[in-house]
Parts: structure tokens; C-alpha cells; sequence
């Protein structure tokens, strides 16, 4: 595997980062911008670790409770500068983008919260909701808490099938 790559200056790889930023849906940790400007070899961890640090300094993206986000002016120079991107490059951010931002999409959807119970056990509720509305809410009393973590794990990992199960139970199965 080559270590070169399109990226071969800290300007690129600040537009990289600005590319990013603008199309990402929310705003995201340090390992997630990581995670998505490594899309070429010439982008390197110390360098990344540079260029976030400076564009966060020159008010192009914010960095607030861990999260990193681009500003207005941020996304101005994006526009004028995308271009500059190798095509490659932003061929392959965008592929990194897709993946992400689903993953973003589905977590804002899926929500499971376990909260311990003054009079004891453990609450856990879970909650779908699609783009326009909630589709469920559910409350569950769990008398320990390991069982309370499996189920928010379990609903956060396959939130879809349960729903779409509770509702088959509900209407009624129809046997073939």
C-alpha cells in the first residue's frame, strides 16, 4: 500500500476538513473528523491534529462539549475552496460522509436511557421516532441494572424489528 496520497499540503487538508464539516449533519467529536478526513494517505494524524486545531483557532469551525462543528464562515470558504479537492478525494469523503451521517441519523432517532429508581430497580426507556414523529415510547421497570444496560442495548442495536414485532403482536399474527 502507497503512503502517498492526492493531499500533500496542511491548505488541502484544512479544505478537507472544511469539506467535512459542511456535510456532516451534526456537530462531532475529534475521532470522527479523524475518522473521516483519513480518506487519503497523504493526510496524516499530526498534521489533522494541526490543521482541526487551527481552523477551530481562525473561528472556521467550533469546538463546544468535544463536539466540532463549522461556523458561517467556515462554510463560505468551503464553497469557494471544494473545488481545489482532488476529485478522488472527494469522492472517497463522501462515501466516509454517507456511512457517518446515517449512523448520526439512526442515533437521533433511536433513543434508550436506563435512570435508577429512588424506590430501586432501574427505569429504562426506549423511543423510536421517524423524521416527522415518535412512533414509540416505552417505559420498562428492570429490578437490576445490568438487565436494564442489555435492554438499551439490545433496543439501540435493533430498534426497527422490535417495533415492527410489537406491532405484528399487537394486530395479531396471521398464521399461514
Amino acid at each position: 500500500m502507497s503512503s502517498y496520497g492526492f493531499i500533500s499540503s496542511k491548505l488541502e487538508i484544512k479544505f478537507l476538513i472544511l469539506y467535512i464539516a459542511a456535510r456532516v449533519v451534526e456537530p462531532v467529536p475529534f475521532e470522527t473528523m479523524q475518522e473521516l478526513s483519513m480518506c487519503d494517505n497523504g493526510v496524516d494524524y499530526f498534521a489533522f491534529s494541526e490543521c482541526l486545531a487551527d481552523l477551530v483557532r481562525t473561528e472556521h469551525l467550533t469546538l463546544r462539549d468535544g463536539l466540532y462543528a463549522i461556523t458561517d464562515k467556515g462554510r463560505r470558504n468551503s464553497a469557494v475552496c471544494e473545488s481545489s479537492l482532488p476529485y478522488s478525494v472527494r469522492i472517497a469523503a463522501e462515501q466516509k460522509l454517507a456511512l457517518c451521517n446515517e449512523q448520526l441519523k439512526r442515533r437521533a432517532l433511536v433513543k434508550a436511557s436506563v435512570v435508577p429508581r429512588d424506590r430501586g430497580g432501574y427505569e429504562v426507556s426506549l423511543s423510536l421516532s421517524d423524521e416527522l414523529d415518535e412512533l414509540m415510547n416505552l417505559k420498562l421497570l428492570v429490578t437490576r441494572q445490568d438487565m436494564a444496560l442489555e435492554l438499551q442495548k439490545r433496543f439501540r442495536e435493533s430498534a426497527e424489528e422490535l417495533y415492527a414485532g410489537i406491532l405484528a403482536e399487537l394486530y395479531g399474527k396471521k398464521e399461514s
